[in-house]
Parts: C-alpha cells; sequence; structure tokens
C-alpha cells in the first residue's frame, strides 16, 4: 500500500528533474532554486577621503537687536607694566617775550660814625659809657650822641670798630651788647712822650630793640685822648640783613 502512494510523488519528481535538466542544458537556472541562506556580514569598509568644501550658504535675514545685557562686574587692576624705554629729548621751545620790568628792591640801611671831641679829653671814669659826642655819620639816626648808644632797628649782623688814641694812662673798655660785655681791649702806656693807638672790632648779629656801646672797664685804665691832630672814634653798620617779610624795604 505504501508503494502505490509513493508512486505519484516519484511521478512528479522525476517530471520535475527533466525540466530542471532541460534548463540546466540552457545554461538557464531558476531564481527560485539559487535562493541560499544569507551570507556572513563582510568586514567594514575603509573610510573614505575627505570631500570638497561645499558652497556658503546663503545670508540670513538680519534679526531684530537684542536687549541690552546687564553691567559686569569690575575686573581685578592688572599688574602695573616694565616701565619704558626714556624717550628722545624735545626740542627747545622758542624763547619766550621779556617781562614788563619789575620793582627794583631798597635795600635795608643803617650806619653811623661818631668821636670824641676835643673839649673832651679829660680822663673818663670806670664802668662810664665813653660818648662819642662829635657825629661823623648818622642818616639813619640810629646813634646817639647823647647817651653814647646804638639802637638796632633793621635785624642782622653789623661790624662795629673803636679806634682810640691813647695818651696820659693806659686804656682798657669793652665793647657793650644789652650790658654784656662781647669784647674787651687794652693798651699799655709807659709814660711815652708820645701818643699810642689801640683798634678793634667785632661783627655782632642784633635784632630791633637790641643796643651797642662802648664802656670803660677800670678807673685806672682811661687813657683815651682826642685832639685836633688824632682822634678816638666809634663807628658800625649793618653788614647783611635777616629781613625775611619782604625784599622791599623803606
Amino acid at each position: 500500500m505504501t508503494s502505490l502512494r509513493l508512486l505519484p510523488l516519484f511521478h512528479s519528481l522525476l517530471i520535475l528533474q527533466v525540466h530542471i535538466s532541460n534548463q540546466l542544458e540552457d545554461n538557464k537556472i531558476p531564481p527560485s532554486l539559487c535562493t541560499g541562506h544569507p551570507g556572513t556580514p563582510g568586514t567594514p569598509g575603509a573610510h573614505g577621503s575627505t570631500g570638497q568644501p561645499g558652497r556658503d550658504g546663503r545670508d540670513g535675514r538680519d534679526a531684530a537687536p537684542g536687549e541690552k545685557g546687564e553691567k559686569g562686574d569690575r575686573g581685578d587692576t592688572g599688574e602695573a607694566g616694565v616701565r619704558g624705554l626714556t624717550g628722545d629729548k624735545g626740542y627747545t621751545g622758542e624763547k619766550g617775550e621779556r617781562g614788563q620790568p619789575g620793582e627794583c628792591a631798597v635795600a635795608p640801611k643803617s650806619a653811623f660814625s661818631a668821636k670824641i671831641s676835643e673839649s673832651r679829653t679829660l680822663p673818663l671814669t670806670g664802668s662810664e659809657v665813653v660818648s662819642f659826642d662829635k657825629i661823623l655819620l648818622n642818616e639813619q639816626g640810629d646813634y646817639n650822641a647823647e647817651t653814647g648808644r646804638f639802637t638796632c632797628k633793621v635785624p642782622g649782623v653789623y661790624y662795629f670798630a673803636v679806634h682810640a688814641t691813647v695818651y696820659r694812662a693806659s686804656l682798657q673798655f669793652d665793647l657793650m651788647k644789652n650790658g654784656h660785655a662781647v669784647a674787651s681791649y687794652f693798651q699799655f702806656y709807659g709814660n711815652w712822650p708820645k701818643p699810642a693807638s689801640l683798634s678793634g672790632g667785632s661783627l655782632l648779629h642784633l635784632i630791633p630793640g637790641d643796643q651797642v656801646w662802648v664802656q670803660m672797664a677800670l678807673p685806672e685804665f682811661n687813657g683815651f685822648y682826642s685832639s685836633t691832630k688824632t682822634d678816638s672814634t666809634f663807628t658800625g653798620f649793618l653788614v647783611y640783613s635777616d629781613w625775611k617779610n619782604s625784599a622791599v624795604f623803606a
């Protein structure tokens, strides 16, 4: 029974084989007979070279301006840079116009000179102010012939000089400033037939109100003398002023 059932199947296979053999002879393979299982995936291909740059796109339309942003925080102060090189010396500028003449300053003045007159040839007593009573020069009136004292009006440095003719006795006197002896001078007289001389001077710094005079030191040394041919003089003058308030003095 089984063989009878398989006969139709064998018959179909025989017909199919004949049909296929005819196609193989004509070098024609039906596609349905060539379909196989999917093959194994191949390895990835190598990367291609970079393509050429594309063309620039069209410019877009201008957008509306955005809102102004908030002000940022102030940055830290940077470090000081290296000092630059000294620049070239500039050109000398043009000479300016001459200014208007200024006022001429008047220097302060103070000077005097006086001598003992011939009528005062008698010996003077000790500690007595010597009055050089005959004025030779006293334009500012700073010396008083009655008192024998010079009174400072212009502050500064003064020079005072005393020249004495010594006769009939030895002589010693002091140059006084405000009651204090600042210099002392002495000349011995030894009964010479002719008068001798004694001279001395000193620089003093004075302020307004200071007084300077010549004073006898000892009563026994009082040989001041004056005559028609010889004199005893007292002189003083301002060397320089230290007035600092103004450059112009009356």
